[in-house]
């Protein structure tokens, strides 16, 4: 039986550092947002159901996605939010659950990155959740230099997402990431020495 661990927290909390760092150690890692990408990919699965929804409006010239374009209008209001999570999760945890499948018969351990696990109920997918964690003002800092964003549209990503704190209270680890990214690696380093054990 494959052991499962799910990973997960805030927009901009680092989880792209423990899942290279798991890479690296040799671990299978499921990306979410990867999978997502690919689905959103000209002629995919999501492709297809958010051009009948919301039409050509939201392609470029090239006939691809225009993401920045589409996340304005799905962040634009509640409406658009809770029928574009609808749409786009069930195709998504299709993909998801045949991808955890195909793995789940060549790996010992595995992990999946999902930055909305707790908010899209997929805890019962795996043996243990482990959390990557950042103070507040941190994550506003970082997804405002990553992405680019006003101090106001990165305050409206992160209230779309679960708060970290009620995140903290649902994972069976915490991985805080505040600090160098030398402790952030210890930790993971520490977690994976006592999965094998």
């Amino acid at each position: 039986m494959a052991k499962i661990i799910g990973i997960t927290g805030g927009i901009a909390s680092g989880k792209s550092t423990v899942t290279n760092y798991l890479r690296q150690k040799g671990y299978q890692v499921i990306d979410a947002d990867q999978v997502v990408h690919e689905l959103q990919a000209k002629g995919g699965k999501l492709y297809q159901a958010l051009v009948s929804w919301l039409g050509s409006a939201i392609l470029n010239e090239a006939g691809e996605l225009d993401r920045p374009k589409l996340s304005q209008l799905i962040f634009s209001s509640q409406e658009n939010l809770a029928k574009s999570s609808q749409l786009q999760n069930d195709i998504i945890r299709q993909e998801l659950a045949n991808r955890r499948d195909q793995l789940a018969k060549t790996e010992e351990t595995f992990f999946m990155d999902i930055p909305l696990l707790f908010e899209q109920d997929y805890e019962d997918w795996f043996d243990k959740v482990w959390l990557v964690d950042v103070s507040k003002g941190t994550q506003l800092e970082r997804l405002m230099a990553r992405n680019n964003l006003s101090k106001e549209e990165a305050q409206q990503r992160i209230a779309a997402q679960l708060s970290l704190a009620e995140k903290r209270q649902r994972a069976e680890i915490v991985i805080d990431n505040n600090g160098a990214l030398s402790d952030t690696l210890k930790q993971v380093q520490a977690l994976l020495d006592k999965e094998r054990r």
